[in-house]
């Protein structure tokens, strides 16, 4: 288990690399690939990654990094895996390339498959939340820092959370059994972090998502109070159990999410 110290050690690597993206997004002609999943990656992604991993390796404590830019490594290698550091050099690449600011660094560290620790990066916004299981949730913003859940946001009806770059009909439908709420349309891991804040207290995710990108916004979730479980179930989300990296579908759940008569609605 980290300290809060050393958690704060990998805080600072995250914003390493969030300078290194904001390198690259303060220019117009942003190369662009496409990966064979058919995810768009630019250079901005690669910087990052070289910058979280470089990190993470200097570090005193040591674990094995999965990343979403490395090469996917072997299920018979990393299924023995222990402990792990789980990370998206940046989460959101839509986002970064439409210059909305919604799009983060994300760094968890997985224990026997629970994200345990957990750090997201808004290097645009210039939010850094932050967080252990057992400890407790922060976010760093303008040279203050608050506890999360921030006792001051309190939204006056149940708000709920989406992708801004992922709209489905099974969203649409999902929505029905509602009465009276909102929609935050968000970018990246910023989903998982404004349920921490206690901005939003519901994300339905109804598509494909992989592991890296729901990890350290899971982490922070959890030490803020919070919950992620399967769609439909009480079983939580976790890590590394299979051979594909895809996440199953999941429902996210504010620490005030009961204040809003959600427990029996979902």
């Amino acid at each position: 288990m980290l300290t809060l110290e050393q958690l704060k050690q990998v805080c600072e690597i995250a914003v390493d690399a969030g300078n290194a993206i904001m390198a690259y997004y303060q220019h117009d002609d942003v190369a662009i690939s496409i990966k064979t999943d058919e995810t768009p990656v630019t250079a901005a992604d690669l910087a990052a990654h070289r910058v979280i991993v470089e990190g993470l390796n200097k570090l005193p404590f040591r674990f094995p990094v999965l990343s979403e830019e490395s090469e996917l490594i072997a299920w018979d290698e990393r299924k023995d895996w222990e402990q792990y550091w789980l990370i998206d050099p940046l989460d959101g690449t839509k986002e970064f390339i439409n210059k909305n600011g919604e799009f983060t660094v994300n760094i968890a560290l997985i224990h026997h498959g629970k994200p345990i620790a957990g750090v997201v990066y808004a290097p645009a916004l210039k939010r850094c939340f932050y967080g252990i299981e057992t400890l407790g949730a922060w976010c760093d913003e303008n040279g203050e820092t608050v506890a999360l859940p921030d006792s001051n946001l309190s939204p006056s009806k149940l708000t709920i959370v989406g992708s801004r770059s992922h709209q489905s009909p099974e969203m649409s439908g999902y929505l029905m059994q509602f009465n009276d709420y909102e929609v935050a349309s968000v970018g990246s891991s910023l989903k998982f972090c404004l349920l921490a804040s206690g901005e939003a207290q519901l994300y339905p995710r109804l598509g494909p998502t992989s592991e890296w990108d729901t990890a350290a916004g899971q982490a922070v979730l959890i030490a803020a109070g919070g919950s992620v479980t399967l769609l439909n179930s009480s079983e939580p989300l976790l890590y590394n159990q299979k051979k594909n990296i895809l996440n199953p579908l999941f429902l996210a759940r504010s620490k005030n999410c009961s204040e809003y008569n959600m427990e029996q609605e979902v």
